[in-house]
């Protein structure tokens, strides 16, 4: 039972309590259990296998039992009960960004829609203007939302796939008939989004392979059962393809399954200048048919004369011609970070303490950890009054000199507040290591306003870093209208970062921005924005993005060492 899956459910049911005005303390409970299960480094499963349950925080014995029942059963009764006191459909309606509980009752009660498809057709057809409690832009606002959940709703998370992935791939390895196993296509190039995923798979005897396959726990229902390839929806609707290869044509396998359609196209057009020809099978001299190259990924690259290209690289943005002139670049790695600068404690809207988070970056290797708890106007998310921060800073204080090896940065994620002013005094910003600064509310503003606003804030000259840069949340908003050459040059010559946010929903600057930033001189930073010490991990991809990127070490302000890092944060 994936996280995603126990999450779900109960995520759901904090939905229905607010539909039934229930206890507004139970219902953040359960919206807490739904973060912290989304954000557990383990299977939630295998957690509750070892009685583990209860030391997830939020996790108390309730909340572990209805865990314990959802993974033995696939239900959860408690879950039922509520759904039959709630209309049908209104749990649908509550999927349209903008579309909460009180607007879901009234369209119900008003218009009497209960899906999807019946507000989509009264939206269109301006039947929803005019309910009394509603502003006259709900049509608009839902028409756009209603487009952004299909544009989403077909692919997944790169965290979502990837989780999914692994159940699959952990699995086909511990068949006595597999050999080499590995995810490929559109997730080995870790794009940010992914709609299906193919797993390739060397074996002698794939039939075993593919009976094996079919009959794995979280299959639904099978597409297709063949010989050497078979396909298969998830429970969650995911389609999963599994290919039985020849270990002879591994490598060319990879390659095809991997690239991009428009990398494999130039590929081939390069093998024809060269009289071969390349395919899943391998690389074949077009005269002779004579296979060239085949095994090795490294080989079919070597028979084009190229070298081998990154995975997270092959979408014929530049990298064949970079490749040919041996200018590919040297791509940045997790290993290369020295610190995340972007790190909730529970003094706003973290889960952890300033000294559990200590710890916890310490024992990842960290040189630095940056404390950025929100700032006062973030009310919503537990934003510091002046005196608090204050307390929150010398707190800080007292965790340095009890914690040894890693150094604490007294920080803060600030608002940037209407005019692009700041949403603390000097005396106060003074008193701060690091600033991180973002936008979080006024999100319509036009593309004028909301550019000057990011860009007024740099020029005060106290921001590092603009976090979450266009504030995209997959499947809820899409990007900011913002001029982002603008902000690009503002940035270069404020010398202010800019953020790529790794935390899943987000990855924000994307990958095509993060390189545009780059090229327009900009320095960026890979930060997890962690509410819990788990989502540290979440560096992994904030550093997928970058690599998408071309980003090397040089182009990351967190990839410097502690003295580098302060000499810049003080300039």
């Amino acid at each position: 039972m994936r996280n995603e899956q126990v999450a779900g459910f109960f995520d759901d049911i904090a939905d229905l309590l607010e539909i039934l005005e229930d206890n507004v303390f139970k219902i953040r409970a359960y919206r807490k259990a739904v973060l912290n299960i989304r954000s557990l480094s383990e299977d939630v499963e295998k957690v509750a296998g070892v009685g583990r349950l209860e030391e997830i925080p939020g996790i108390g014995k309730d909340l572990a039992a209805k865990i314990a029942e959802i993974i033995k059963t696939g239900k959860l009764k408690h879950y039922e009960v509520l759904k039959r006191k709630v209309p049908e459909g209104m749990l649908e309606l509550m999927t349209i960004p903008g579309i909460g509980p009180k607007k879901a009752r009234l369209l119900y009660e008003k218009r009497g829609i209960k899906s999807l498809n019946e507000l989509e057709k009264k939206a269109k057809a301006h039947k929803i203007s005019g309910i009394p409690g509603l502003k006259d832009k709900t049509e608009e606002n839902i028409s756009r939302g209603i487009e952004l959940v299909k544009k989403h709703s077909a692919r997944m998370s790169l965290k979502e796939a990837l989780d999914l992935s692994a159940g699959f791939v952990s699995g086909l390895k511990k068949l006595p008939a597999a050999g080499k196993v590995i995810a490929a296509g559109s997730l080995r190039r870790m794009k940010d989004t992914v709609r299906d995923i193919d797993i390739l798979v060397t074996s002698r005897k794939p039939q075993a392979i593919m009976d094996a396959f079919v009959k794995m726990p979280d299959v639904k229902n099978v597409l297709a059962h063949g010989s050497t390839k078979s396909a298969v929806l998830t429970t969650g609707g995911v389609q999963v393809d599994v290919r039985v290869v020849d270990e002879n044509s591994f490598g060319a396998a990879l390659v095809y399954f991997t690239g991009s359609q428009a990398h494999n196209v130039h590929i081939r057009h390069i093998a024809k200048r060269l009289g071969l020809k390349v395919n899943e099978y391998g690389v074949f001299d077009e005269k002779t048919d004579r296979k060239v190259a085949g095994k090795e990924e490294i080989d079919i690259y070597k028979a084009l004369k190229l070298p081998i290209i990154p995975p997270e690289l092959r979408e014929d943005r530049g990298e064949i011609e970079a490749a040919s002139k041996g200018r590919l670049p040297e791509l940045i790695d997790v290993s290369d970070i020295k610190g995340d600068l972007h790190v909730h404690s529970r003094w706003s809207d973290g889960e952890n303490s300033i000294e559990e988070i200590a710890r916890a970056a310490k024992a990842k290797g960290y040189e630095y950890i940056a404390i950025t708890d929100h700032s006062e106007s973030l009310k919503v998310a537990g934003g510091l009054s002046e005196r608090d921060v204050l307390k929150k800073i010398d707190e800080i204080g007292r965790v340095r000199k009890k914690v040894k090896g890693i150094t604490l940065l007294a920080g803060v994620e600030i608002d940037i507040l209407q005019d692009g002013s700041l949403d603390y005094r000097k005396n106060i910003l003074d008193r701060f290591d690091i600033i991180v600064a973002a936008i979080h509310a006024g999100f319509k503003q036009s593309k004028e306003t909301l550019t000057a606003r990011i860009v007024k804030a740099m020029e005060t000259g106290r921001v590092h870093i603009i976090s979450h840069p266009t504030g995209r949340l997959k499947g809820a908003r899409d990007p900011y209208d913002l001029a982002l050459g603008k902000i690009f040059r503002a940035a270069k010559q404020t010398k202010t970062c800019l953020e790529i946010n790794a935390f899943p929903d987000r990855l924000d600057l994307d990958d095509i921005n993060s390189r545009a930033a780059k090229e327009a001189g900009v320095k960026l930073a890979v930060n997890t924005d962690s509410h819990l010490v788990d989502q540290l991990d979440y560096m992994f991809f904030g550093v997928s993005v970058a690599r998408r990127a071309w980003l090397e070490k040089k182009d990351v302000l967190n990839t410097r060492g502690l003295s580098e890092l302060l000499k810049f944060l003080k300039k």
